[in-house]
């Protein structure tokens, strides 16, 4: 397939477009408002796939559409992701390693609300060091998250910790791709984007990290290793190596796959040698046309987050090749007229895109050009324009619940039981980051916060 595919066009024109999207959120609200788990997301992705079928006008186009999003690169990437870091998660899991770094936190009195603010610290750093938010669930979850519970804090409290360190991150990091797309597309010189963006993400950050010191809710520490007590192992913290390993590559900027394969190779040798694991508690086939053991669990595990990205990324096809995104760019424009409107169509229609494809760097590059131009009509810097298009993604497309933000580190808080599994529909609520990133945009563009700061290019 060579470019787009063919654009479909809808019976009942654009309320016929728009019906598997609104089929979509019916199921996604439904979702959310029961507490599922990601595969009422599935099922919500699923509906408006079908319910596009009924309204197209060209069934070969639409089915034609669907393969193009998932031909998308960035769909193998995170599928890839999502399993190999599922086995590197196990590996540490299944050692004992959580478990004795949960009795030594436990033993020193670093629990609660405490654990939680210092997750989110730790998150942070690493997140901008590495520029992966994704890439930083599968490294931080399977190792604070169950701690952090195990040491008395609430699994949804550890979760928005998470993943408000990683947008973070994803924010403010110079090797972001939300940072090299937003300063790129509006031709601004990155250094000076991320000295200015500052203004805005250090400040959202003092916000979570003080609402989660006074907010983050608490159970009894050590209630969730009942029985382990004298338990901890030191020698399973050689699994360590497992992160130690992906974070290093990463902060070598190799790709996300080859460092998570690294990891997994440097846990399964490390396992082996301390005698942790022995091969059949790897990889086991006992007959009767069965495998066990812990990679094939882990892998089998991930079955139902497979199906929700396979959904959005088969919804996401059939968006673009509808022309949605030029209809939503092309709807917001008309807004734009001073300084004060062009910005808040700038959040506006990067909010709605990085909501609606789950995916900030490809709402900023899909809107780039527009707003460049409407940016340039009405005065408004280019600094600005990338800041406010950076932010907006971090704070629509992380507080989306259908997104990889909520539910990839759903997925991952599951693993370890249902008492520490967290809904998607909860995350948004725990996201302390964007949401102080969502007040801070409000005020920045009804005041003009940060708008008049000066832009001296970095050496």
């Amino acid at each position: 397939m060579n470019g787009k595919v063919q654009r479909i066009e809808y019976r009942f024109g654009k309320l016929g477009s728009l019906a598997p999207l609104a089929a979509g959120a019916a199921m996604i609200l439904w979702a959310a408002l029961s507490q599922s788990n990601v595969n009422g997301y599935v099922l919500a992705f699923f509906t408006a796939i079908i319910t596009g079928v009924i309204f197209t006008k060209d069934e070969k186009a639409y089915g034609e559409a669907l393969v193009y999003g998932l031909s998308k690169p960035m769909f193998a990437v995170i599928v890839l992701a999502v399993i190999l870091a599922a086995v590197s998660g196990k590996l540490i899991s299944s050692s004992g390693a959580v478990q004795t770094i949960a009795a030594y936190v436990v033993a020193a009195g670093f629990t609660g609300k405490l654990f939680v603010a210092a997750s989110f610290l730790m998150t942070c750093l690493l997140a901008f060091a590495t520029g992966t938010s994704v890439g930083t669930y599968f490294v931080v979850i399977p190792i604070l998250f169950p701690v952090g519970v195990m040491a008395g804090a609430a699994p949804e409290f550890m979760i928005g910790a998470i993943v408000s360190g990683a947008a973070f991150g994803d924010n403010l990091g110079p090797i972001s791709d939300t940072t090299i797309a937003s300063s790129a597309t509006q031709h601004a010189d990155l250094g000076t984007v991320v000295r200015t963006r500052t203004r805005y993400s250090l400040p959202a950050a003092a916000g979570a990290l003080l609402l989660f010191l006074l907010f983050s809710k608490t159970t009894e520490a050590g209630t969730a290793i009942e029985g382990t007590e004298g338990a901890a192992n030191p020698v399973s913290l050689i699994m360590l190596v497992v992160p130690v390993v992906i974070i290093a590559l990463c902060m070598r900027k190799k790709h996300l796959i080859t460092a998570l394969s690294w990891g997994i190779l440097s846990g399964i040798a490390a396992g082996l040698l301390s005698g942790i694991y022995t091969l059949e508690d790897l990889v086991a086939f006992p007959g009767g046309f069965s495998v066990s053991g812990a990679v094939i669990e882990a892998i089998t595990g991930t079955a139902g987050t497979m199906a929700m990205l396979i959904g959005v990324f088969s919804l996401l096809g059939v968006l673009e090749c509808s022309g949605f995104f030029e209809d939503v760019g092309a709807l917001l424009s008309r807004l734009a007229k001073k300084e004060c409107s062009t910005e808040a169509t700038i959040v506006l229609s990067v909010g709605i895109l990085s909501m609606v494809t789950g995916v900030i760097s490809v709402a900023i590059v899909a809107l780039g050009d527009l707003i460049n131009e409407i940016g340039e009509t009405a005065g408004v810097n280019r600094y600005r324009r990338a800041n406010l298009m950076d932010c907006t993604g971090c704070v629509f497309c992380f507080l989306a619940p259908w997104t990889v933000h909520c539910v990839i580190p759903a997925q991952l808080s599951a693993q370890f039981g249902e008492g520490y599994a967290v809904a998607p529909g909860s995350v948004p609520f725990v996201n302390y980051y964007s949401l102080c990133m969502l007040v801070i945009l409000v005020i920045a563009v009804v005041t003009g916060y940060g708008r008049k700061l000066k832009t001296r290019p970095s050496s």
